[in-house]
């Protein structure tokens, strides 16, 4: 079955700073015509730092459109045509003060793909050295270190709901970086 949809007219509806929307008229498969509203976002990249075996850096900042303050792990935009290992390195700094001498690529997601073309680069990071923590103008952030059960803990109980967050700890999870004791999590 072919799901293909063809772009017949894209307009640009908002121009931001951190992200554009188009509405777009597409032809359906099926041969009928129907919109799509998009944005288009620059992407980012997450960042599972740890300290040893069991204990990860996370960040709490206050998540406007939510109206709450979010327990996440490191983050952040990339910007134009930057490599998103670089941008991981810069994220953690910024975020955490920590800088790692070993990275492992964890693939990528995609955030929000009926709507989004976001693209969150997954990244764990080890061997880590305190060098400062500078977070950018306008950020209000603080870094913590968790014991990885208390972590899974906190997801159990919908304590972090993040979603790059439960993505990353699930593929560390699946990959054997994160080693658990099912009973430890409850």
């Amino acid at each position: 079955m072919n799901f293909e949809e063809k772009t017949l007219e894209s307009e640009l509806i908002y121009n931001g700073k951190i992200l554009k929307v188009y509405k777009d008229s597409v032809e359906i498969s099926d041969g009928h015509k129907s919109f799509r509203e998009v944005v288009r976002h620059s992407g980012g990249v997450v960042v599972v730092a740890f300290k040893n075996e069991n204990t990860i850096l996370m960040v709490k900042q206050f998540r406007y459109p939510l109206g709450k303050t979010m327990l996440e792990l490191p983050a952040g935009k990339l910007e134009k045509d930057e490599n998103p290992l670089l941008a991981a390195k810069r994220e953690l700094e910024e975020e955490t003060g920590y800088c790692a001498n070993t990275w492992k690529s964890l693939g990528f997601i995609n955030t929000s793909p009926g709507y989004s073309d976001e693209k969150l680069y997954l990244y764990l990071a080890q061997d880590l050295h305190y060098t400062n923590c500078h977070p950018d103008e306008g950020e209000i952030i603080q870094s913590f270190e968790y014991n990885i059960n208390d972590v899974l803990k906190m997801i159990i109980k919908n304590e972090i709901n993040d979603a790059k967050t439960l993505c990353v700890v699930a593929k560390c999870i699946l990959e054997g970086v994160i080693k658990y004791d099912k009973n430890d999590c409850h």
